[in-house]
């Protein structure tokens, strides 16, 4: 791969984690201070992208993967993406905003898995490249946050994410039309809703330490929403002025993570690497109780900062795990399977659950955020315990030195 390409990827990575990190973390405290929805109307909201993840197999196996080159369809998607969401940013009842907002999912989703198919069809060697190009998406992610940080409380308080997520999105739909040919991988091929869903990888869970993995993954999704969609609210609750920078901290560590995993996968394993991102989750939720019992910001810097642990420790590592425990035939298959379980379904309940859980502890405009928070923490201590118990660790799992 030569500096060029490697550039055009890279670019393309930041501008699609740019795009997601926009508007993401700054629209749960929009919508319930700005237009008044219910936490239990904002849980749905971010049930949009798992709806989306859901989809999204169907549209890449079905539609992408056979009929257009992966450019031209990433180029139309983001500019009916950039389209979509000016829409969404015009308009302030639910009714209508949800629907404008699924239908954007619906077109930035998909974007995701064909950015990662575009970029690996480039390379020499993916194993050792695409994270090299994939963490550029984390520099988006954190350089969208920086720059909503210039915007003071105007990043909250009014759509600007929102048109500034629409504009780059029309921006990087015309830039897409510049990256490498990348034809139809699957022209003429037949298919079917079980390769596409990755359903062959279901001979999997007959192993009993997959099952459980696979299972306690799910679970854990679910108090995980608390984070990604009521932690700038929370924040802003607590008194915390820039919002949109303070939860960069956590792409920072995660680019730190990202380097050390292959260390703490060596010398601990797939389990206990994965005991400790739950166990990590399990902190940041008592962090976020103990700085709002306790009137102190320490704590919710801390639990911000630790994203790295929770983030990669668990989505990264569980789809190095499936990578070792799928036979070689269906690995993409398995991967598949893993991600619609986990950003699909997974985040999908637990959007809607944690929407329902924080309407239970709101009252007018004040929310109970030390109880909401020993939910979650309670919630987490539980799954964790089970995991701990019912994983039968294999030497096998672990990566081989090297």
């Amino acid at each position: 791969m030569n500096f060029k390409i490697r550039l055009q990827l890279s670019t393309m990575m930041f501008l699609q984690f740019f795009i997601w990190g926009v508007w993401f973390v700054t629209m749960g405290p929009y919508l319930l201070g700005v237009l008044h929805f219910t936490p239990q109307q904002v849980g749905l909201a971010y049930n949009s992208t798992g709806l989306a993840a859901m989809i999204s197999p169907f549209f890449v196996g079905m539609v992408a993967d056979r009929f257009f080159a992966t450019e031209k369809i990433m180029a139309a998607l983001h500019i009916l993406g950039g389209i979509l969401m000016f829409a969404v940013s015009q308009t302030a009842a639910f009714g209508v905003f949800y629907p404008l907002l699924i239908a954007y999912t619906l077109c930035f989703m998909p974007t995701l898995a064909l950015a990662n198919a575009l970029a690996m069809k480039q390379m020499t060697d993916p194993g050792k490249q695409f994270s090299r190009v994939a963490v550029l998406g984390t520099v988006g992610w954190i350089v969208a946050g920086q720059i909503l940080g210039l915007f003071g409380q105007k990043a909250t308080t009014t759509p600007i994410s929102f048109q500034i997520g629409s504009a780059v999105s029309v921006l990087t739909g015309l830039y897409c039309l510049t990256l490498p040919h990348t034809p139809p991988q699957g022209a003429g091929q037949p298919v079917t809703a079980r390769d596409v869903l990755g359903l062959d990888a279901l001979q999997l869970l007959r192993d009993r330490s997959f099952a459980v993995f696979v299972v306690a993954a799910f679970l854990f999704c679910i108090p995980i929403n608390l984070y990604f969609s009521f932690t700038p609210a929370f924040l802003a609750d607590s008194g915390i002025q820039n919002v949109p920078g303070t939860m960069t901290l956590g792409q920072m560590s995660e680019i730190l993570f990202m380097l050390v995993m292959p260390f703490f996968l060596l010398r601990w394993g797939v389990k206990w690497v994965f005991v400790t991102a739950m166990a990590g989750w399990t902190l940041r939720y008592f962090l976020f109780y103990l700085g709002f019992n306790q009137n102190a910001v320490w704590p919710l810097y801390t639990g911000v900062a630790i994203h790295g642990i929770c983030y990669v420790f668990f989505f990264v590592l569980a789809y190095i795990y499936v990578d070792k425990m799928a036979p070689a035939g269906i690995r993409t298959k398995a991967q598949g399977f893993i991600s619609l379980v986990t950003l699909g379904a997974g985040f999908f309940v637990g959007a809607n659950v944690c929407g329902w859980v924080v309407q239970q502890y709101t009252v007018g405009d004040k929310k109970a955020w030390d109880s909401i928070w020993m939910v979650a923490t309670i919630a987490g201590l539980v799954i964790l315990a089970l995991f701990a118990l019912l994983f039968r660790y294999k030497e096998e799992t672990k990566p081989a030195a090297g």
